[in-house]
């Protein structure tokens, strides 16, 4: 199989790209795949990482204000679809998938229009515009919440699969399990509030976080907090404004990053974090507590959407991003992990809305429009 995988931008639109790229690598080992992305983007580094070879072509998302400055940028992103059409002429794929963006824009476009079979894997509960914009001229679009079909018009073929992610459920042994929280820097006889707001950290999820230590109010509690490596030495000083030394706090590590996510994540009683839609997916999966507070001022508010998925089965609380601050995030903190009952069931229903197979259900769909295309010649 040839294929050409549209994905720019953010971890969140580029990561189930890659993973859509592995499955298909997995299940036809001959298979040739590229990617198409933007100079600007994490795909720079993310899609080399991987094995893959990109290319770039000009995209920008639009904005709906007249402007000098939004009347370049799409005349550069009406100059994209012709390199994005010149890229799949060359290359010759099977299908074209786009995982999200604005560079889906170009490319699923070119694609249509050179009768290349099309899909689109959407991510949040609350559908980005290009796919909106895109939904009648793409063969399949998949979402990763059931909620997102009903606000997706003039879809051919609507299907629910998923989103793929690399964290799963583990059941470690006690022992093992204990091994993994003191190498944290914990230990094992409270509970664990895991505690991250992304890859470049939460500013707003951090003050909170110092305005609970400041105050001493998690004595019945461990804070493991990833900060975000840009965020560090910024709460290493704020908290040194408070006589606090930022590697000698009661029930508390700071990291700037955590490297292996998939275990603290499976060893934590409840999880504090913003609601990408990776994020989301990983919670229920694990089946994980959550007090989500949706990042604001995004597309669609599309996180909020996120939060509410799990909010609506019992999963989660959710704090807005102006409302939060130390003692309200400790009160909701206390509320679940210091009643076991309440933690357990928020456990169950985070599980409920759990997917498995989901890179099965992503590859069945993508061989179906690929023999389909074969079958018509």
């Amino acid at each position: 199989m040839r294929a050409i995988v549209a994905a720019a931008g953010t971890a969140g639109h580029i990561n189930p790209g890659i993973a859509i790229a592995n499955k298909i690598k997995q299940e036809q080992k001959d298979s040739e795949i590229i990617f198409i992305g933007t100079t600007r983007g994490l795909e720079n580094d993310l899609v080399p990482r991987s094995g893959y070879e990109l290319k770039t072509i000009d995209a920008y998302g639009l904005s709906k204000k007249i402007s000098l400055d939004n009347l370049k940028k799409m005349y550069k992103t009406f100059r994209g679809y012709g390199e994005a059409k010149k890229i799949i002429k060359e290359f010759k794929p099977d299908i074209v998938i786009g995982t999200g963006g604005y560079i889906c824009g170009a490319t699923i476009s070119a694609a249509h229009n050179l009768h290349i079979p099309t899909l689109l894997h959407e991510s949040n509960a609350f559908p980005g515009r290009a796919v909106k914009m895109l939904a009648k001229n793409t063969d399949t679009i998949l979402i990763s919440f059931k909620d997102a079909e009903e606000r997706i018009k003039k879809a051919n073929n609507i299907v629910y699969t998923g989103t793929p992610v690399k964290i799963s459920k583990k059941d470690y042994e006690i022992n093992e399990k204990m091994d993994i929280i003191k190498k944290a820097g914990l230990n094992g006889t409270k509970p664990i509030v895991l505690v991250f707001g992304g890859s470049q950290g939460a500013q707003k999820i951090n003050e909170a976080i110092v305005g609970i230590l400041k105050n001493k109010l998690n004595k019945d509690y461990q804070i493991m907090w990833a900060t975000g490596p840009k965020q560090y030495d910024i709460i290493k000083q704020m908290l040194q404004h408070e006589n606090i030394n930022i590697n000698n706090i009661d029930n508390t590590r700071i990291v700037p990053y955590i490297y292996n996510m998939e275990q603290i994540m499976n060893v934590s009683n409840l999880i504090v974090a913003r609601s990408g839609a990776m994020t989301i997916t990983e919670i229920s999966n694990l089946g994980k507590p959550s007090i989500l507070i949706p990042l604001p001022n995004v597309s669609g508010n599309h996180q909020l959407y996120n939060a509410k998925v799990l909010e609506d089965v019992g999963a989660a609380k959710i704090i807005l991003n102006d409302e939060l601050e130390g003692r309200i995030l400790n009160a909701q903190i206390e509320d679940i992990v210091l009643n076991k009952e309440k933690e357990f069931q928020m456990s169950k229903s985070a599980l409920s809305v759990s997917t498995t197979d989901v890179e099965d259900r992503i590859y069945k769909e993508i061989d179906r429009l690929v023999k389909d295309k074969n079958w018509s010649k």
